[in-house]
């Protein structure tokens, strides 16, 4: 296998400092191909495989807070592995494993653990919550394989990240680029910021409010509020809300908190005076489950199956005819890490970490969001953004999203010296 089981015989957190790792054994193998010498270390301990077959460990919350929107992200990466194993275009033979990390950060990381050490996983890919990406960051770090997040809190990439991370997931500052001056100027500039309390709500507030001010300096955070991720009830802060002068609520939430807090705060009128955007508003599990309830809010765009290019148009065929649905952003961003990853793995001509490292880093290629790189500084994904609203279907009850404002990839970056990342 391309991550060398070499690291087997090096004892867990120490791999890093010993002389016996990977990248550091590599490097010191003076006058030897780091592909030739993964090929021979490739099958020590018998779980790694040859140096040409690429395992993918996909740890997904198949249980737990963001149980609904794990079967997208697993289904998305099961077809890039499909797709990978039937295309004659990469000539290096994949294989996925699959685990619950179950929306924990310890159950996860136990789950990416026995993915890397039990199944000789030396890729791995997943999470939807960004505590638990974050606490996956580590396990890349200490396991020494390249690891795609799913969650989108801004320090995944920025003060969080190391070389072993690759994200194709859009993060909330590039989505904020999308959504914040186009906000201020056309719902309100009397904002109220309700999140959920951990890393991805955190970086909401931080990332929009910060944005809001630049576009705006009459913007005036009237209010701030925080419930703890999987929350219920939310009637108090929807009365706090009403009761102050706010124009639009921002609400950093995703999952079943998004859902049940925009349902009560229809049920109770609150929309009838105040505009709700949440970055994560167009998801389409959240249109599904809210139905004529979102009808009118706004949101982020990070994907919607109907973009344009023969990528995305080959993958939402596929899509449909493996699953009977169309995809999902999840769904995307399970597909779209493993094969953005794979174009660096046939650039390098290994599955070598350390070669497919060199070779993704700023790499351009086509994806299914148009010409993409993992950006060199930081190991982000140049996605493009929209601003959207949820509008009323010609059929069924699922809000359409309508497209306002787009903003292109490289426009939605934070600047390399401003992303707190040091490769």
């Amino acid at each position: 296998m391309a991550r060398g089981n070499n690291d087997h015989l090096v004892s867990g957190r120490n791999k890093e400092t010993s002389i016996g790792s990977r990248r550091a054994f590599l490097k010191l193998a003076a006058g030897g191909s780091a592909l030739s010498l993964a090929g021979c270390l490739g099958n020590i301990g018998g779980a790694g495989g040859t140096d040409d077959t690429l395992t993918y460990g996909v740890v997904s919350p198949m249980s737990g807070a963001y149980s609904g929107l794990a079967p997208g992200q697993r289904n998305g990466a099961k077809l890039a592995i499909k797709t990978l194993q039937e295309s004659e275009d990469f000539d290096f033979e994949i294989e996925g494993v699959y685990k619950d990390g179950k929306t924990e950060d310890t159950a996860s990381v136990q789950a990416a653990r026995r993915a890397v050490e039990q199944d000789g996983a030396n890729f791995v890919m997943g999470a939807i919550s960004s505590s638990v990406a974050l606490a996956l960051n580590e396990l890349a770090k200490d396991e020494q394989v390249i690891y795609n997040p799913g969650g989108a809190a801004v320090p995944i990439t920025g003060s969080g990240c190391n070389e072993y991370v690759f994200r194709a997931e859009t993060n909330t500052a590039q989505i904020a680029e999308a959504v914040s001056e186009y906000t201020v100027n056309n719902l309100g500039t009397d904002v109220w910021f309700h999140i959920a309390d951990y890393a991805y709500g955190t970086s909401v507030q931080n990332r929009v409010q910060m944005r809001m001010e630049e576009a705006d300096s009459n913007v005036n955070v009237v209010g701030t509020s925080k419930s703890e991720l999987g929350a219920s009830n939310f009637d108090s802060y929807i009365s706090q809300i009403d009761n102050s002068d706010a124009e639009v609520v921002v609400l950093g939430m995703t999952g079943g908190d998004l859902i049940s807090f925009v349902s009560q705060a229809v049920d109770s009128g609150l929309t009838e005076n105040v505009d709700i955007m949440a970055p994560t508003m167009t998801f389409q599990v959240v249109r599904g489950a809210l139905g004529p309830k979102a009808y009118g809010t706004y949101g982020g765009v990070r994907y919607v199956a109907d973009i344009d290019n023969p990528k995305n148009n080959s993958f939402v065929d596929a899509y449909k005819s493996e699953y009977d649905a169309v995809p999902d952003n999840f769904a995307r961003v399970g597909y779209q890490s493993i094969m953005m990853t794979a174009e660096g793995v046939k650039e390098a001509g290994s599955t070598n970490v350390d070669d497919v490292i060199d070779a993704l880093e700023g790499l351009e290629m086509d994806s299914i969001l148009g010409t993409n790189q993992f950006r060199a500084c930081d190991h982000q994904a140049l996605n493009p953004t929209w601003m959207g609203k949820c509008v009323e279907p010609e059929s069924g009850e699922m809000a359409d999203v309508e497209l306002l404002k787009k903003v292109e990839g490289k426009d939605a970056m934070i600047p390399c010296d401003e992303t707190e990342c040091s490769l």
